[in-house]
């Protein structure tokens, strides 16, 4: 079982199959590694090297009483990088794994990566006057007791969330152990923290391609934040997955295979 120990002490467990040039998997808020599952076996298909990271408080990682803030999350990375001494990494994220990878870069920059991917997250949580793209109902006025209730999850936009037993089947049969997320009152200031965060100015000095994407159903926040997101650097791209949510990459698993694919491709051959 692949583990890193971060420099503040905490074990991290992560997924490494394949050969070629390394692509990381980020999840998001509470969720394991295999979310990715079913990137996995196209991935190596297609010559990368593989790997996903299991959070601090997700999947097979340890637990730790503290570190529940976006910068530790984002040191993590640069953690695992350097332990593997892995560089021209394309780093991909979905939800709070793409702003993960955000605070990596603010922290680090990117001359380990050579290109970034996220999957339906806002840089910026907040609705604010420049920027109508975060979360639904979230403002500077209710940020802090916002995320104190599940219920501020169920926002009333988007797609039908996915059968959770079907989900789960799907993961187990592409090899994962399951999707269950944890998610915990204990991991709440990790949440907060993420809202509170605006990466607009990172994006935008990103020296690397950087593509965006949004689920056109997202039950989190309108999809015009991937174009809006995108036009802060001239690297970047967006690309919206129709009949996807939140969670594009089981929703609508081959779109985003494929076009994921095709954006590691033109990141290794430079096009």
């Amino acid at each position: 079982m692949p583990r890193i120990t971060t420099n503040d002490g905490v074990s991290l467990h992560y997924y490494d199959e394949g050969e070629g040039r390394p692509v990381l998997l980020v999840s998001g808020y509470g969720a394991p590694a295999d979310d990715w599952a079913l990137q996995w076996a196209p991935l190596r298909a297609a010559g990368y090297r593989v790997l996903s990271l299991d959070r601090r408080w997700a999947g097979q990682s340890d637990r730790p009483a503290w570190g529940q803030r976006m910068s530790r999350h984002g040191k993590d990375i640069d953690d695992l990088l350097t332990a593997l001494d892995l560089r021209e990494v394309l780093a991909v994220g979905q939800s709070m794994g793409a702003n993960t990878i955000w605070a990596y870069v603010s922290l680090c920059g990117t001359d380990r990566l050579a290109g970034i991917a996220t999957i339906d997250q806002s840089p910026k949580m907040v609705n604010t006057p420049d920027w109508p793209y975060g979360f639904y109902g979230l403002t500077d006025e209710n940020l802090g007791t916002f995320f104190t209730t599940p219920e501020a999850f169920a926002t009333g936009h988007g797609r039908p969330w996915p059968d959770p037993v079907e989900l789960d089947a799907a993961i187990k049969a592409a090899g994962g152990l399951g999707a269950a997320s944890l998610i915990t009152p204990d991991t709440y200031p990790l949440l907060l923290d993420h809202s509170r965060q605006d990466w607009r100015d990172v994006v935008a000095r990103a020296e690397v391609p950087v593509l965006i994407t949004a689920g056109a159903q997202s039950q989190f926040w309108p999809a015009e934040h991937a174009a809006a997101t995108a036009a802060l650097n001239p690297k970047a791209t967006s690309t919206v997955f129709e009949g996807a949510g939140h969670t594009a990459h089981v929703d609508q698993p081959d779109a985003v295979n494929e076009r994921l694919l095709a954006f590691a491709d033109s990141v290794r051959t430079g096009s």
